[in-house]
């Protein structure tokens, strides 16, 4: 096994992304994560720069390593970087919608996807899934302890006056005080 990589678009990184590492690290025996911060996720828009995005990753991981991803697509990064081995860290709902991700047999050639699953997630949808790829070997799964949040909720809650402190790590929610990000002006 190679490099472990934990990427998204952290608009805010939030408890839920910290337990998905946590348990990563655990499961594969790795002291850190390589942390990809989506500078122009193909998938979503953001609402906090990818600058301010890299500082708040920055402050809620700060044993990993924290780097500006330039690639909308994850077949665009591991073409394009010169990675043994990697994995790749998702969620149990990103994986639902893994084939719909560019190029998703050949991300599964050039990668192994880690996915974390937590209780009680259906079965049946991760199943649908893996029948429809070519090369479900590549996927493994691990456990993770519940934790409800998304970073859609974390924001509305702070557009509406929330203090972010029970969503995101005490560093991250100090930060995002401090630039003023996700608030309504």
């Amino acid at each position: 096994m190679g490099v472990v990589l934990y990427g998204g678009a952290f608009d805010p990184p939030h408890l839920g992304h910290v337990a998905v590492a946590d348990a990563a690290r655990e499961h594969f025996g790795v002291p850190r994560l390589r942390i990809l911060v989506s500078e122009r996720p193909g998938h979503r828009d953001t609402q906090a720069s990818a600058v301010d995005r890299l500082e708040l990753v920055r402050a809620a991981f700060p044993d990993d390593e924290v780097v500006l991803d330039p690639y909308p697509r994850t077949i665009e990064l591991l073409r394009a970087e010169q990675l043994d081995d990697p994995v790749f860290v998702i969620g149990a709902d990103q994986f639902c919608d893994f084939l719909a991700w560019a190029e998703p047999d050949e991300v599964l050639r050039r990668a192994t996807l880690a996915v974390a699953t937590r209780p009680g997630f259906p079965q049946k949808r991760l199943d649908a899934v893996l029948a429809r790829l070519e090369r479900s070997d590549r996927v493994v799964f691990f456990a993770l302890n519940p934790n409800p949040n998304a970073s859609t909720d974390v924001r509305a809650r702070i557009a509406a006056g929330e203090p972010p402190d029970a969503y995101v790590p005490p560093a991250v929610a100090d930060s995002i005080r401090a630039r003023r990000l996700y608030v309504r002006e």
